[in-house]
């Protein structure tokens, strides 16, 4: 039974926290800059407030799923809430770059609890062939709130100073836990009575964190030590998994599921190649291009605006069109504009770079909830818990395992070192890399996502 005002209520408070939680990180990557000058962050420094936040969130991901589909998924959500609203207070106090990394990393778990519910809720409480269009509207809300960090993150560090970033999130969060706790009266509990995997969830954030890591660490011995002792993680937790009673995620998804395990790993890829894009181009347009803050904001806003404008659309071909087809097309879209971004390296001018910004805004659209509906109809809806933490997890993974990779190469161009006139040169050789590895990567998106199966609700 669905009852289409409490599905309202639930949609809103869901768009409200999406909306909220992409305009602070759109925000806060424009106001780094500023932000690094005032507590004398390195390079590498600036590269850890969103990888903290984001590996914070890869390694939490799947416990909270599984916990979610335990105990209720709405009291996981609110949760998640409350904890990113004072995340988001306390951020704002920071008088040091590792105080600000220290509450990337609670704004990390909050975000992990409502990035591995907010979709599950939404596929419990709509019908099939509803799912789409709500989940199009989940995902322009996500975009929307990213279209409007960049610039309202610069227009406030311009005028108020980068504190004032986290004022309107914080404004947009409170009333989202009013709205959960007050207007939502059903809990959905799939798996009740069940046993909660700890030895898996132990497993999960040792594993990815040494492998996270490590991978940053390269090429040092210790490196390669961290990133085995992560392989051994892997092995135990497939040995584990398999032998446990209620695991925390059934193997049986990737071995047995094409669809399930190809969609995630489309993810995965899609968000490796895709989400440094806005972090380079925040730094490129101000240290390179020599932009204020501000003006920054604006050009990035390019992106956002075109994916909040589509994904309603996108959302609803993801109930008419085989994922296989729309989201491989809209990976081939977001390709060229990153080649066009490589090639705007070398231009003088900004049309190759607002090209290519649209481009990836389009792309992202047709991904983003085509994509998570082949994930989220591929299980059963006991699994849904489970596989909205499966989609969340793989997008960050993907985002860290990029974020690590673009510290990576600032750490062998650059050095842990301030970005300075001097090293403008090797600094924008380490973005060149960095575009010609993301194309490389989604060259290997579209080849997976291209084979992946079939929705059997959706027919071409």
């Amino acid at each position: 039974m669905h009852d289409k005002r409490e599905n309202n209520y639930i949609l809103a408070t869901v768009v409200l926290t999406s909306f909220a939680l992409p305009l602070l990180l759109g925000a806060q990557s424009i106001a780094l800059p500023t932000i690094a000058q005032e507590l004398s962050m390195t390079a590498i420094q600036m590269g850890w407030v969103p990888l903290l936040f984001s590996m914070s969130g890869a390694i939490l991901v799947l416990p909270f799923g599984r916990l979610a589909d335990i105990v209720g998924r709405k009291k996981v959500y609110i949760m998640g809430t409350i904890i990113s609203t004072a995340a988001v207070a306390v951020t704002a106090l920071s008088v040091s770059a590792y105080m600000l990394i220290i509450f990337q990393l609670m704004l990390g778990i909050g975000f992990s609890m409502i990035s591995s519910t907010a979709p599950a809720l939404l596929t419990s409480a709509y019908p099939p062939q509803q799912r789409g269009k709500a989940l199009g509207i989940f995902v322009a809300s996500v975009y929307l709130g990213t279209a409007c960090g960049p610039s309202l993150g610069g227009l406030l560090t311009y005028d108020l100073g980068w504190r004032s970033i986290y004022a309107p999130t914080f404004l947009l969060l409170a009333p989202s836990i009013l709205l959960a706790t007050t207007r939502i009266k059903s809990e959905w509990v799939a798996s009740k009575g069940e046993k909660f995997d700890y030895i898996g969830s132990m497993l999960i954030p040792i594993m990815l964190f040494c492998l996270l890591f490590g991978f940053y660490q390269l090429p040092s011995i210790k490196a390669i030590w961290i990133m085995a002792i992560g392989i051994v993680g892997v092995a135990l937790f497939i040995f584990w998994e398999l032998r446990a009673e209620s695991p925390i995620f059934n193997i049986s998804h990737i071995t047995k599921n094409r669809l399930f395990s190809f969609s995630g790993l489309t993810h995965f890829l899609y968000y490796t190649a895709t989400f440094p894009i806005t972090f380079i181009m925040s730094l490129y347009l101000q240290y390179i291009k020599g932009y204020n803050s501000r003006e920054a904001g604006l050009i990035l806003l390019i992106t956002p605006i075109i994916m909040a404008c589509f994904s309603p659309l996108a959302g609803r071909t993801s109930d008419k069109a085989q994922p296989r087809v729309n989201v491989s097309a809209a990976i081939c879209i977001v390709l060229i504009g990153i080649v066009l971004l490589f090639a705007a390296t070398f231009s003088e001018g900004l049309l190759l770079i607002i090209v290519a910004l649209v481009l990836n805004g389009l792309g992202f659209a047709f991904f983003v909830s085509p994509n998570t509906n082949a994930i989220m109809s591929s299980v059963d809806k006991k699994y849904y818990g489970v596989a909205s933490a499966t989609q969340a997890a793989t997008r960050q993974i993907g985002i860290c395992f990029s974020l690590s990779l673009t510290m990576l190469l600032f750490s062998l161009y650059i050095g842990d070192v301030q970005i300075t006139p001097e090293y403008y040169p090797v600094f924008l050789q380490s973005i060149r890399t960095a575009f010609v590895i993301f194309s490389g990567v989604s060259i290997l998106a579209i080849v997976i996502s291209a084979t992946r199966g079939y929705i059997g609700h959706v027919h071409s």
